[in-house]
């Protein structure tokens, strides 16, 4: 059974970090070491067993499971970039748009305070939608996007905006999933998150730090054989933990694998 919890990681941080007013929400914790899927890159029925999904915020939770939402938080995805304000983008000192080269996804800027609260906006919508649908936890991905900015942004910057998103998710009552970022997983407390969304924990041997700072509310996935078996081997008995395909596709697609065992 999901644990239901009074969060005061939620509660009004501001950007200084510093507590006031903490105002208490009650968010659902996804259960421990249950069956898992992720299915970010479209839904589908969940197999047998599986407890714990995770869906794009463009689609809808499954009946009767443990949802997760998944919302790219610090990157604009390109059919998205001309959407986003000109000055919200972030670009180096020559005015060019930094990108992550992997995913061809600009970077946002999280320099300022006032640029933070901008970004924070938008994405507090995507929150809300995520909270209207029925889900019961926000996965914001790409926290650690402050270590492919070419030292334009920080840590400091990244958790200052993850504090944001934190304070408005649990006011709409959503637990907020650490997705990666193992370096900044001492900072849980101080940013309100609950629990941690890993992508090859095992292959990298980061399971221990997530599952230390999260008491084992750890959801991995796993983009190889190699690493499914480490991450079984160790953590088998006390994370969620699923093989996908790297580009986390549907079933009937050639390129679908998913493996729990």
């Amino acid at each position: 059974m999901a644990l239901v919890v009074t969060s005061l990681a939620g509660c009004d941080l501001g950007d200084t970090g510093k507590g006031s007013s903490p105002k208490p929400a009650a968010v659902r914790l996804p259960p421990r070491h249950a069956g898992f899927d992720y299915q970010i890159g479209g839904a589908y029925p969940p197999p047998a067993g599986v407890r714990i999904v995770s869906r794009d915020r463009s689609g809808s939770p499954a009946p009767g499971l443990y949802n997760i939402c998944y919302v790219n938080a610090f990157q604009a995805q390109p059919q998205e970039r001309s959407s986003w304000p000109a000055d919200l983008l972030l670009r180096d000192a020559r005015g060019r748009v930094v990108i992550d080269a992997d995913w061809n996804e600009a970077l946002l800027d999280l320099r300022t305070p006032a640029r933070r609260e901008r970004v924070a906006e938008r994405v507090n919508r995507w929150i809300d939608t995520c909270a209207q649908k029925g889900f019961d936890a926000v996965e914001p991905d790409n926290y650690d996007s402050y270590t492919r900015s070419r030292h334009l942004l920080t840590a400091a910057d990244a958790s200052a905006f993850m504090r944001l998103l934190s304070r408005h998710a649990h006011a709409r009552h959503l637990a907020v999933g650490q997705k990666n970022t193992a370096e900044l997983a001492g900072r849980r407390q101080r940013t309100g998150l609950d629990f941690a969304v890993t992508e090859e924990c095992g292959q990298y041997d980061e399971c221990g730090v997530y599952a230390k700072a999260f008491a084992d509310r750890v959801v991995d996935v796993e983009y190889t054989d190699s690493g499914l078996r480490k991450a079984l081997a160790h953590w088998g008995d006390r994370l969620s933990i699923v093989r996908r395909d790297v580009n986390v596709s549907t079933p009937g697609s050639a390129e679908y694998v998913r493996k729990a065992r």
